[in-house]
């Protein structure tokens, strides 16, 4: 895919290209005229059921309400939908975009805004839910792995590692990287991670590197040459210390999140992990875990981030776009996203700001047996600039191979 990327961005010449017209948020009536009778076409990571039952919810919800059609167009790969975007910069198509909205955040994201493939106007900013959004407490909000938002993409939802294990099977967790490692040749053959390039096999080294490496502040700038060998060199040494002692003995990896979630509740390893604090109160809910299976996190921190939804250069239907996106930031939208038994998604809004009545609605959202409390998540590592990832994974690929 990357290959097909860097390919579409050499037949990108050099001349102006005109967008298609945007709507102004500021006349919030007028973007809601335009709005209605649109169809939204919302790509969207479709891997997750109890995720996907949310966005056919608040599709019918913002159907029902203000006229707009929403379809979820499932995909397995957001870079994808960044290369279809691109190919349509590439053919000079600046009107008529299949991709309306798009669920999106790292790498991504600074792909599409580095080559203009983004409305060009700051637009989310000035989304009516807003202001609501807890930009002093959540810096991910407006820098999304160190490239500033710039009111280019809405944020929907805040993103925590976290591990969990059963209970049943052994107490006291390994507490950090290094702490795991030894965990692992000691417990041959019970721990493992999604393979590489999935964003949660990658969240994974992403955290291994921020713990392990000599000069963590080195990672917030850009990869080079100069700097990757010796910032990567503690990760790259702790796998080969531990990859004999995986599951399988590291000769295969599971595919997905969801691959790595099945082989705890099958009894294969001992110890998975998520992007989401209530990932595995859901997943009991959903009789997919044991309800003995409980969180943790190192207390040093784990990775954090924001994930958002933006809009194409190209879209067909911006105004609608801006609708369900302005309606994804309600507090209706996101204290159901909250509840552990729906999706279980962290907010992004600032909950102690909001009035007695609006607060209520958060306090009595159903958190599950194995969520953390927010106290007990931790600090937040920040995520690495954007190029670490492709040298990571790249890195990771030469020396351990394809495997699946």
């Amino acid at each position: 895919m990357r290959f097909l990327f860097a390919l579409l961005l050499s037949l990108i010449i050099a001349v102006p290209i005109a967008r298609a017209e945007t709507s102004d948020p500021s006349n919030w009536n007028a973007v809601l005229s335009q709005a209605k009778g649109q169809t939204v076409y919302f790509h969207a990571w479709g891997g997750e059921a109890r995720i996907n039952d949310y966005i056919e919810w608040a599709g019918k919800t913002v159907e029902d309400r203000f006229g707009v059609r929403v379809i979820h167009v499932k995909v397995s790969d957001t870079a994808e939908v960044v290369s279809r975007v691109l190919t349509d910069k590439a053919a000079g198509r600046s009107e008529g975009g299949k991709v309306d909205l798009v669920w999106i955040n790292g790498e991504n994201f600074a792909a599409m805004k580095r080559e203009g493939l983004l409305q060009p106007a700051a637009w989310a900013t000035k989304l009516p839910n807003y202001r609501f959004v807890d930009v002093a407490n959540k810096p991910s909000v407006e820098r999304d792995f160190t490239v500033p938002v710039d009111g280019l993409e809405a944020p929907w939802g805040m993103a925590k590692l976290v591990f969990f294990h059963d209970e049943a099977r052994f107490q006291n967790p390994p507490a950090s990287a290094a702490s795991l490692g030894r965990w692992i040749s000691e417990n041959p053959g019970r721990f493992t991670y999604p393979q590489p390039p999935d964003f949660s096999g990658t969240t994974f080294l992403k955290q291994l590197l921020v713990e392990l490496t000599p000069n963590p502040a080195a990672l917030q700038a850009p990869a080079t040459d100069e700097n990757f060998p010796a910032a990567v060199a503690p990760l790259f040494a702790w796998l080969d210390a531990a990859h004999p002692n995986f599951w399988r003995s590291a000769r295969a990896f599971p595919r997905d999140y969801g691959g790595l979630r099945q082989l705890l509740a099958d009894g294969e390893i001992d110890i998975a992990f998520a992007f989401n604090p209530a990932d595995a109160s859901s997943a009991i809910a959903n009789g997919e875990l044991p309800d003995t299976v409980r969180s943790f996190v190192f207390p040093a921190g784990t990775l954090g981030n924001t994930h958002f939804v933006a809009i194409p250069f190209n879209a067909s239907a911006g105004a609608g776009a801006m609708v369900f996106a302005d309606f994804l930031l309600s507090l209706e939208a996101q204290a159901r996203k909250e509840d552990a038994a729906i999706w279980g998604d962290p907010t992004v809004l600032a909950v102690d700001k909001l009035s007695p009545e609006d607060a209520a609605r958060f306090a009595g959202v159903e958190r599950g047996i194995a969520t953390l409390r927010p106290e007990e998540l931790g600090p937040v590592l920040a995520e690495p600039h954007p190029s670490w990832v492709e040298r990571i994974e790249t890195e990771w690929a030469r020396r351990y191979g394809v495997i699946q």
